[in-house]
């Protein structure tokens, strides 16, 4: 039987990059997966397209995490499609840097209405569809509210609020059997980090050097991590931050 045999699990942001491979691997592990994704249509009926060749069971449902009309919309159709929620991965985020001298309004509210916002909001619409028997909650935190990087105050800010609501909800959940823990990765490959032109910049090259694993990251390095928290494996953790970025801190 495979690991996550029988599971349900929602994934946001699950068009690309982590949220795509993290979607793969949970249904390779046997889960059912909704994936998330806000205007990528394409990318999400792709990772379906993908999960269902190989035999596993996948539906696409657009919503808006910040949003929570979209929010109930998403569990509606996770309820119609699969039933019960096991698993909750909390991928969905935005990110953009540039300096204190640069910072808007508009910056700050992007940022956090995704980050932050929206995995409270996606959070508690999991909650309502839960069962008896608990499950996963797994939130995308970023080393970042580690290294603190120049040029980055607002998502590191987001991020830092990521870290500290994991541990408040694992306290919080604790006696609903729902274990809440962060996998806060490094600089990872994705779609992303190439169009904003992160990949083959001296900022690569300097993330890959100062590693201790000597590279940057992989979808899979990530999606690996969170099999292992949506799993029995895990069972003894709720609370924690693992950080996924080759040994940067």
């Amino acid at each position: 039987m495979k690991k996550l045999e029988n599971k349900v699990a929602v994934i946001t942001g699950a068009s690309k990059g982590i949220g795509a491979g993290i979607a793969k691997h949970l249904a390779a592990a046997g889960a059912s997966v909704v994936v998330n994704y806000s205007s990528a249509k394409e990318g999400a009926d792709k990772v379906v397209a993908e999960i269902t060749a190989k035999g596993g069971k996948a539906v696409a449902v657009q919503a808006n995490v910040s949003n929570e009309a979209d929010i109930i919309r998403l569990f509606e159709e996770t309820k119609k499609a699969f039933g019960q929620v096991d698993i909750l991965v909390n991928n969905a985020g935005v990110y953009q840097f540039g300096g204190i001298e640069e910072i808007t309004a508009a910056d700050f509210h992007k940022q956090f209405d995704t980050n932050v916002l929206g995995l409270l909001l996606t959070t508690q619409g999991a909650l309502k569809n839960f069962n008896v028997n608990g499950g996963s909650i797994i939130n995308i935190g970023s080393v970042v509210s580690n290294i603190a990087p120049p040029g980055s105050s607002i998502y590191t800010a987001t991020k830092g609020a990521v870290d500290a609501i994991t541990h408040v909800l694992a306290k919080e959940l604790g006696s609903k059997k729902i274990r809440v823990n962060s996998i806060n990765p490094g600089m990872v490959e994705t779609e992303g980090t190439h169009t904003a032109g992160f990949i083959g910049s001296d900022f690569e090259k300097e993330q890959s050097r100062t590693a201790p694993l000597g590279r940057i990251g992989q979808p899979d390095d990530i999606a690996d991590v969170a099999v292992f928290l949506a799993s029995e494996d895990s069972r003894w953790l709720t609370g924690e931050i693992l950080l996924a970025g080759g040994g940067v801190r």
